[in-house]
């Protein structure tokens, strides 16, 4: 199954941003147990490269870590060299889409207007973000499947298990999930029954909108 056909079996994407060293494990076991298949970790985290490393041999092949807020083509080849399995990137730079695509790892750059999207999907983005999508809703990725059918298109911003399942029927093929999904007081208590429970909620509610699809 290729990157996007896995992802669009998924639905869901996670966001790490500022996430500590010491809370990697905790948030490995709760993505296991979840069944989570694809996790980033921002490259503004602290010390993100490192983390994209221990994180990567914590999922114990198990999920695909990815780095996020790339910018340039330098962090693209130092996030692949920690053993980054797929970029995202808050826009679209083509220079980042070259290197990306010629070390054969995934793109998934940010864009919001229907020229935005077709110029991310002609650079040959794998999925191409639709961010901030909180801005617009779910609405919004329903117009853009208009013209758009075919491009995979992935909501980003403000995304959250209350309005999930609204974004999955109007036509995202997956969506970002972040702060709301992995609480700070979680984090920092070692909660992992309620990550996991958090977790579950989402996956649970992907794989109805797939039933529902079919």
């Amino acid at each position: 199954m290729s990157f996007v056909e896995s992802l669009r079996h998924s639905r869901l994407l996670a966001i790490l941003r500022g996430v500590k060293g010491d809370e990697l494990p905790l948030l490995a076991e709760a993505c296991r147990k979840s069944r989570l298949r694809f996790v980033e970790i921002t490259l503004n985290t602290p010390d993100a490269l490192s983390k994209i490393t221990s994180l990567q041999r914590l999922s114990e092949g198990s999920f695909e870590v990815g780095a996020g807020t790339v910018l340039t083509a330098d962090q693209v080849r130092d996030a692949v060299r920690a053993g980054a399995q797929f970029i995202v990137a808050p826009v679209l730079n083509l220079e980042v889409a070259r290197v990306a695509l010629d070390l054969g790892v995934p793109y998934i750059p940010g864009a919001l207007t229907p020229k935005e999207v077709w110029d991310a999907h002609q650079a040959g983005a794998a999925i191409v973000k639709v961010f901030p999508i909180r801005c617009y809703g779910p609405s919004y990725v329903q117009e853009l499947r208009g013209p758009f059918g075919d491009i995979p298109l992935l909501g980003c911003g403000g995304i959250r298990q209350g309005n999930l399942r609204e974004y999955l029927d109007a036509g995202a093929d997956a969506v970002a999930l972040g702060a709301s999904t992995f609480r700070r007081e979680w984090l920092e208590t070692g909660n992992l029954s309620a990550l996991v429970e958090s977790l579950d909620s989402l996956v649970a509610i992907a794989e109805a909108a797939k039933t529902t699809d079919a």
